[in-house]
């Protein structure tokens, strides 16, 4: 029979090794040896040139008998202001509408040109001479604020000041007018603000370019 402490080192010895077992298959990586560093990864390669085009393939060319759209000429609208917002303009290749706010031009509830006016509306009307346009369109705008019929006919004063004005500093020449109040009509910003309330409040003065010969 075998001593007692040589049986207990061999199951103590037998116990190790199945823990062993166990831990190798649980976490294979244990007892091995830390893993080589990983070498840096090369750096990306350049981006292989452009493929060149043969002027000259058949994906290029017209199908035969077909022949290109007459060229277009594009509309370009050009939009832009003053620092204070005071003022705007928008120009395409036939028109060009001049935006002043009501208050560079009016009191407040005033259809009665202010002294200061008489700049911007002479600039205005030097604009409108140098393009010689047939017709000039003046629309007043007000906010949404008070009654609908009151900024209709505020709006219509303030016009026909405009018109009235512009008409003295180009004389006889030949414009046909087109003057409307339009009242809280077509904001072109929001209302429920005072700054937007004041851009809305507003003349635009609407003409062709380039006709003057």
């Amino acid at each position: 029979m075998r001593p007692a402490t040589t049986v207990r080192t061999a199951a103590a010895r037998l116990a190790a090794c199945a823990l062993t077992a166990v831990c190798l298959t649980t976490f294979p990586g244990l007892y091995n040896a830390p893993a080589a560093r990983a070498a840096p990864s090369p750096s990306a390669s350049p981006e292989p040139p452009p493929v060149p085009v043969d002027p000259h393939a058949e994906v290029l060319e017209l199908e035969k008998g077909a022949e290109l759209a007459p060229p277009v000429v594009v509309d370009i609208l050009s939009v832009s202001g003053d620092l204070s917002g005071d003022s705007g303009r928008e120009e395409s290749n036939e028109d060009i509408k001049l935006t002043l706010q009501s208050e560079v031009l009016f009191a407040k509830d005033s259809a009665e040109l202010s002294g200061s006016a008489d700049t911007r509306i002479a600039e205005v009307a030097e604009e409108i001479r140098e393009n010689g346009p047939q017709k000039v369109t003046v629309r007043g705008f007000t906010d949404n604020l008070g009654a609908y019929a009151h900024g209709k006919t505020l709006s219509t004063k303030r016009a026909e000041a405009v018109h009235n004005a512009l008409a003295a500093k180009l004389g006889a020449s030949g414009i046909a007018y087109e003057v409307v109040g339009k009242s809280e009509d077509d904001p072109i910003a929001d209302n429920s603000t005072e700054e937007g309330r004041k851009k809305n409040r507003r003349v635009e003065i609407s003409f062709g370019r380039g006709t003057a010969t």
